[in-house]
């Protein structure tokens, strides 16, 4: 519940506790895949916490939107990641997102606006105030987390470019540099990633573009230095370390609805009642509270419901998913 303030893989648990500034205490249970065929391990009490080794964000403002749910800890959101362009397993894009150069870091705004042109990224964010936003991120796996992200709100940078009337939807491109992400020298999608969103959906307040986490700069391996965080939406819609957002008059095609239109559809939302093809939707487990804890129902939309269901009116949301 949202508090207004003025290749599928079952998940690991994790080993250490979340930033003591940030959160309780909580107990975590310690698994290998040998436990699955019966070697099973001790449970682990938690070490002591440690803080994150990130450059800390300045100027960082609670946001409106918060959720009061448990944060996933530090080590766990930056350890367990989809991230195909730095390797298939969860923990390559933390073994491997090194190689990332973040800076300088040109972002293009392109297509139905009045002032296209490629920007520094640090002066796309300056324009705005940096808000946290603790919001809840599904992946379509059935795994999921709370994150307390940093970032500006997506609208109000797109209006600062000025959109036409003809701009119906946002198309966003990630990089593209099999030098610099190794995974892109597989052929495991069409690179680069991209992702698209129709224009209500950009300008409602809750879609964000992320430049931190946990008041600290985004590590690689979580899409830095600047990503989308649509949080009613699965984590695929959420695309990492953007070069390119253009504003289109056509729906743009995007790489996981490509790659298998049948899995996965255009709008992503969250939807407990539509099924993944091989999986079902209707539960998930949260990242860091056990591999044996008890899965927890899966929300519509993630449970910002109340915010976005009015954005599909008379949609129906098994055809369009």
């Amino acid at each position: 519940m949202l508090v207004r303030v003025p290749k599928a893989s079952d998940p690991r648990p994790s080993e250490i506790t979340p930033k003591a500034l940030y959160l309780e205490r909580r107990r975590f249970l310690a698994a290998s895949a040998a436990a699955l065929t019966g070697a099973a391990l001790a449970a682990l009490a938690p070490p002591v916490a440690r803080a994150g080794t990130g450059r800390k964000l300045e100027g960082v403002v609670p946001g409106p939107y918060r959720t009061e749910e448990p944060q996933t800890a530090y080590e766990d959101i930056t350890r367990y990641n989809n991230f195909y362009e730095f390797g298939l397993d969860k923990g390559d894009p933390a073994k491997h997102a090194g190689s990332l150069r973040t800076r300088p870091w040109g972002l293009t705004i392109a297509g139905h606006c009045e002032r296209p042109g490629t920007y520094d990224v640090d002066d796309i964010v300056r324009g705005s105030r940096l808000e946290e936003r603790v919001y809840r991120l599904r992946c379509v796996e059935a795994w999921s987390m709370v994150v307390p992200w940093v970032g500006v709100p997506l609208g109000e940078v797109l209006r600062r470019y000025q959109p036409t009337s003809q701009a119906k939807y946002v198309a966003f491109t990630t990089l593209h540099d099999p030098g610099q992400m190794p995974g892109q020298r597989r052929n495991t999608l069409d690179w680069p990633y991209v992702e698209g969103l129709r224009i209500d959906e950009a300008m409602h307040p809750l879609s964000i573009l992320a430049v931190g986490l946990y008041g600290e700069a985004l590590p690689n391996q979580n899409g830095a230095p600047i990503r989308l965080v649509v949080p009613w939406k699965y984590g695929f819609k959420s695309i990492k370390s953007i070069v390119k957002i253009e504003l289109t008059e056509a729906e743009p095609p995007t790489s996981w609805n490509r790659q298998a239109p049948s899995e996965y559809g255009f709008y992503a939302n969250v939807n407990p009642n539509v099924d993944h093809p091989r999986w079902s939707q209707k539960k998930e487990r949260r990242i860091g509270e056990g591999l044996f804890a008890p899965k927890r129902p899966t929300l519509l939309f993630n449970g910002y419901a109340e915010e976005v269901a009015s954005l599909y009116a008379g949609m129906d949301l098994a055809k369009q998913y």
